[in-house]
């Protein structure tokens, strides 16, 4: 019993110390509030492939950093920080085990067209219809945003049972002096009609806490 109550200690010890590491690594990322005037709502991709106007769930990150902190090459061109953002989420080692799991399991000649490696998914640019590990594609880019289909193979073209759009943006503001970074995620069933939200409450609150994870570590690539 001694070793038993021992471990236990020095597990729960460890949980709370990298809880609070966490916590404190991730404290300026802001969750905001999203509301049926947003614009991912609206979007053509998420009305045709939510035909039923299933319930969501959904949430968006924001995190600002300030211009001096960014490395000036991203800011001479509109675009740039917003590709350099998006390649840190998806080459960054927040992405890294589930990078690593999908390579396993699905990568092979069909998928080969497919950004895979981090050295690739760095690179970018992240073009309308490019896909990345079998798991998501590139379906609208702009200056300052990114969305890209989730939730499945890009090769399940049509409608399916469980379905998401991801967002990731860069908005320079230079009357403040900062960059503000995003992740915006919505989830929904896109087959049939559903009653609740496609994700129950703590499935919810730990994808809210990967966003956090994601943000953070994306922005690796960005900094000076």
């Amino acid at each position: 019993m001694g070793f038993i109550t021992r471990t236990v200690k020095v597990t729960t010890l460890g949980a709370a110390t990298a809880a609070g590491a966490f916590a404190w690594a991730t404290r300026n990322d802001k969750l905001v509030p999203m509301t049926p005037a947003d614009r991912i709502f609206s979007s053509p991709a998420y009305r045709n492939l939510n035909p039923s106007n299933n319930p969501t769930t959904h949430d968006y990150y924001v995190r600002r950093v300030p211009l001096a902190d960014i490395k000036p090459s991203l800011l001479e061109k509109k675009g740039k920080l917003t590709e350099a953002f998006c390649a840190g989420v998806w080459s960054g080692w927040g992405y890294a085990f589930q990078r690593a799991y999908l390579s396993r399991k699905y990568e092979n000649p069909s998928t080969a067209s497919d950004l895979w490696t981090r050295d690739a998914l760095r690179a970018g640019p992240y073009e309308l219809g490019t896909r990345i590990t079998d798991h998501f594609e590139v379906l609208e880019k702009s200056t300052e945003r990114i969305v890209v289909r989730c939730g499945a193979s890009p090769r399940v073209t049509g409608v399916r049972d469980s379905d998401g759009l991801f967002e990731m943006s860069a908005v320079v503001k230079a009357d403040e002096g900062v960059a503000e970074f995003g992740l915006k995620s919505c989830f929904f069933q896109g087959k049939g009609k559903a009653d609740a939200p496609p994700m129950p409450a703590h499935i919810d609150w730990l994808h809210k806490q990967y966003t956090k994870l994601w943000l953070e570590t994306a922005l690796v690539n960005v900094r000076r």
